[in-house]
């Protein structure tokens, strides 16, 4: 409870007149001084912001102030001369000059950063007030839903419309990527045997070796990656549920404060909020989607990913692997060859259209790429063989 005097919280009984050390002053002059400094920053990136956001920032701004008030009133319990407030420091002066610059959301995310590292300032701090420690830890959490408070263009279009979201099983862009790289590599990986003068069987053979080991190689690049994601976004669920758990009011705090930065009031964001945590297993969902950017609902499937990538590069590789299974020498070379920018041309297109780019565009550029590619293996393949022969 707040004193006539501004103090937070009333000095203890008896502590007026009580003797301090010097180290004890000397660190309550110290937070007092990081105290005042946080809240003059505070308050500055205040009149940077207007509506909510604004409230949001002035409330951490009295939170510093009544902290700073604590020290003070320490200091002056213990009969030590309180330093008058003294001009901000020189981070809070450009941070305020770039907040009123551009936006304080461009500089939230470097406060954020410095209030997570001093959140534990006052854990063990046998001279902080209660609640000061859940203070400082919550305002590094407040930040960081001020930052991350209004979707940007692509998560607005994607929610507003459905058909512009991504895949989300993985499977899609592991298909896309694995049938250029089959494509690519396979097609090098023959060029370097044709150019070397070797015999049909040999090529052949390091076609198909090549469209096998890439193929298995995608597949379980692909599964291993998937899995990793998926476990490393279960484990960040299970631990929102553990949290959820334990300090549900403290989440719906956290959740309140979310639609507040969005830009709902105070009232009708605490009551959204309170709705939310009456269920359990929607408000984890909400803190999911909300609080990490996470669809509980489309983790991705690994083995999808991995079967489309093992299928789509297996049909790249196959495409200059087929003319050596009826023909040999320069007629199989050179039907390879048309094959291959065929398909570059088709890939590359292809890509470029799902990605809402010039087909042509893209064909051609694919098309470069992968005739680079076989161009120097092909060139190295037949000083290889001119040299061993």
């Amino acid at each position: 409870m707040t004193q006539p005097d501004g103090t937070w919280p009333p000095p203890e009984p008896g502590a007026a007149g009580a003797r301090a050390s010097d180290d004890q002053v000397r660190r309550w002059r110290q937070m007092l001084a990081s105290e005042r400094d946080a809240a003059e920053l505070y308050a500055r990136l205040a009149r940077a912001e207007a509506g909510e956001r604004r409230n949001i920032l002035e409330e951490l701004a009295a939170v510093e102030r009544r902290h700073a008030a604590h020290w003070e009133a320490k200091l002056t319990a213990a009969g030590a001369a309180v330093p008058p407030a003294g001009a901000p420091s020189l981070r809070t002066r450009l941070l305020a000059t770039a907040a009123r610059a551009f936006s304080a959301r461009a500089v939230l995310p470097m406060i954020e950063r410095a209030e997570r590292a001093d959140a534990g300032m006052y854990d063990h701090e046998p001279d902080a007030a209660p609640g000061m420690a859940q203070d400082e830890r919550g305002h590094a959490r407040a930040l960081a839903r001020l930052a991350a408070s209004r979707p940007g263009p692509r998560e607005q279009i994607s929610r507003r419309e459905p058909w512009h979201r991504g895949d989300r099983s993985g499977a899609l862009r592991a298909a896309v990527f694995g049938v250029s790289d089959g494509l690519v590599s396979n097609t090098s990986l023959v060029m370097g045997f044709a150019g070397s003068g070797a015999a049909r069987t040999t090529v052949l053979l390091a076609g198909v070796a090549g469209l096998l080991a890439g193929s298995f190689s995608m597949a379980a690049g692909e599964y291993v990656s998937m899995t990793s994601q998926r476990e490393m976004y279960q484990r960040e669920i299970s631990l929102e549920a553990a949290e959820l758990a334990e300090n549900p009011e403290e989440e719906r705090a956290e959740l309140a404060l979310l639609y507040r930065a969005k830009g709902l009031p105070r009232a009708d964001a605490e009551r959204l909020a309170a709705q939310i945590m009456s269920d359990r297993k929607v408000a984890l969902d909400t803190l999911a989607r909300e609080e990490l950017g996470l669809d509980p609902t489309a983790l991705g499937s690994p083995w999808a990913a991995a079967i489309w990538s093992f299928l789509a590069f297996a049909a790249g590789a196959l495409v200059v692997v087929l003319p050596y299974l009826a023909a040999s020498g320069t007629v199989a070379l050179l039907i390879a060859i048309g094959l291959a920018a065929a398909a570059l041309l088709l890939v590359g297109g292809g890509i470029g259209a799902l990605n809402g780019r010039p087909a042509i565009r893209s064909g051609l550029r694919q098309l470069l790429v992968g005739a680079l590619a076989a161009a120097v293996t092909f060139g190295v393949g037949h000083l290889i063989g001119v040299s061993v022969s």
